[in-house]
């Protein structure tokens, strides 16, 4: 018998949640993607500090304030991973845009293209870069129109269907909706446990698995943010899984029978309401939904709080 990790990658494609490029080696997964938090953890590991000092020294290069030039820096880092994990990936890294930027469409346009030329100096074609925007409206339309120019994107901080729902209409490359912060709020908010199957993480991406296959949308659905391994185990057959070392570890240990919970097949004679979201219809679904509105804003929050926490380690190496 295979272990769970070996037969979940024959059903499943395995993305590496982390930065750690060792941690990569060993698990071998299709596919990276990092945020400010894994960037943040990765930096401060003393086995890339090369890595760190050509983003500072690229960084003092370029025109402009100290803060221009520390926030070049940063993002010239977060290419510097992104290039070495793809020398040892085959499939895509996905590369997060400022979160200060999810309420600003065009300034997220701008640094989207940023990145991509970024990756192109370094050798890197469009075709294996995601560009992660959080699922706010202006960073669903902003996709949109990246998705028009070639450029894929990761629409992440997902936590309810009419986000994915309108990330689908958008035509969006990939979705990541966060399996483990939802159940977070509703442990939180009903104080108990879940188990695997009822875990309301886990019953959103599974809904919003069969809306896309019922309608034959194209937008892959990679599951993300888990606490635990039964969640991946009740998404076996999900497009994509991002799952942290300390998970891919226990999966490749474990020698039990894992079985394929979602197949594409058994969506279509589902009935299910196409639905059709404009801006009005999203932000009110959005708000009558307490736990998508609260980790949506929360996620954003952290991302940023990372980002400047990274910002001020790039400054102590100025």
């Amino acid at each position: 018998m295979q272990d769970k990790l070996s037969q979940l990658k024959l059903i499943t494609t395995v993305v590496a949640d982390t930065g750690d490029i060792e941690s990569i080696r060993k698990y071998s997964p299709e596919d990276a993607t990092t945020n400010p938090s894994l960037l943040l953890k990765a930096a401060q590991m003393e086995q890339y500090g090369e890595l760190v000092n050509e983003a500072v020294a690229w960084g003092k290069a370029k025109s402009g304030s100290s803060d221009e030039q520390v926030r070049a820096a940063l993002d010239k880092l977060a290419i510097n991973f992104g290039t070495e994990l793809l020398k040892i990936i085959p499939g895509r890294v996905s590369t997060e845009v400022d979160a200060r930027l999810s309420f600003d469409r065009e300034a997220t346009l701008r640094k989207a293209r940023d990145i991509i030329d970024m990756y192109s100096d370094a050798g890197i074609s469009r075709d294996r870069i995601l560009i992660k925007i959080a699922s706010t409206w202006e960073g669903i339309k902003a996709a949109e129109t990246l998705e028009r120019e070639g450029i894929h994107c990761n629409l992440t901080l997902l936590f309810s269907f009419v986000q994915a729902a309108a990330c689908a209409e958008a035509g969006v490359f990939l979705i990541s909706p966060f399996v483990g912060r939802i159940l977070d709020w509703y442990k939180a908010s009903q104080g108990r446990d879940f188990s695997p199957e009822e875990d309301p993480g886990v019953q959103s991406v599974t809904q919003i698995y069969h809306y896309y296959k019922k309608f034959n949308y194209e937008t892959v659905v990679m599951g993300a943010s888990f606490r635990n391994a039964g969640e991946i185990e009740q998404l076996a057959g999900c497009d994509r899984l991002t799952i942290s070392p300390a998970l891919l570890e226990e999966l490749s240990q474990d020698y039990g029978k894992l079985s394929q919970k979602l197949h594409p097949a058994s969506s279509q004679g589902m009935d299910l309401e196409k639905w059709s979201v404009d801006e009005k219809t999203f932000r009110w679904h959005l708000n009558e939904d307490p736990m998508a509105t609260e980790k949506l804003s929360d996620g954003i929050r952290r991302f940023h709080k990372d980002y400047e926490t990274l910002r001020l380690f790039l400054q102590e190496r100025w």
